[in-house]
């Protein structure tokens, strides 16, 4: 076999192999990926009930509700859409009405987002940069405000 031949050979079974470890990593990581959704997005594409996912937003004024135990229910709000969830647990000390949240967990069969945790933004200045990207889509974005780097907007 002349030297190009034997050379380009070995490039594309290279190329081959490498193609097939990419594949096999994509297919592991495919049960671990969770997607990011606005309540607008969550209203217009649909997602299959028991769907890993984020749901990121603002807790909707007045949307509070403590039942028994450590049972909550609440709203998150683009300010276009409201999705209710539902969360049993502790909620983090900043979590409160008014302010950025990022839910994770899956949609329910009666349309309700069961939440398995709950992350609140932390100071300030700080939103999750998918719930500030999903405030600008929607046109609720307010000039002058800070993004998570603290730089103004």
């Amino acid at each position: 076999m002349a030297p190009k031949r034997r050379r380009m050979t070995v490039i594309l079974v290279a190329l081959a192999l490498l193609g097939a470890a990419a594949a096999l990593a994509l297919t592991a990581l495919e049960d671990s990926v969770v997607f990011f959704f606005s309540p607008s997005d969550l209203a217009t594409k649909s997602v299959a009930p028991g769907q890993r996912l984020r749901l990121g937003g603002l807790v909707e004024e007045g949307s509070v509700q403590r039942g028994d135990g450590a049972r909550i229910v609440f709203k998150v709000t683009d300010l276009a859409t409201a999705v209710p969830v539902v969360y049993e647990g502790i909620l983090p000390d900043l979590f409160r009405e008014g302010q950025g949240v990022v839910v994770e967990g899956s949609l329910g069969p009666d349309g309700r987002f069961e939440a398995d945790s709950v992350l609140a933004k932390h100071d300030e200045t700080y939103m999750p940069p998918e719930v500030a990207e999903a405030l600008k889509k929607s046109g609720h974005w307010q000039d002058g405000a800070e993004s998570e780097t603290g730089d103004k907007e």
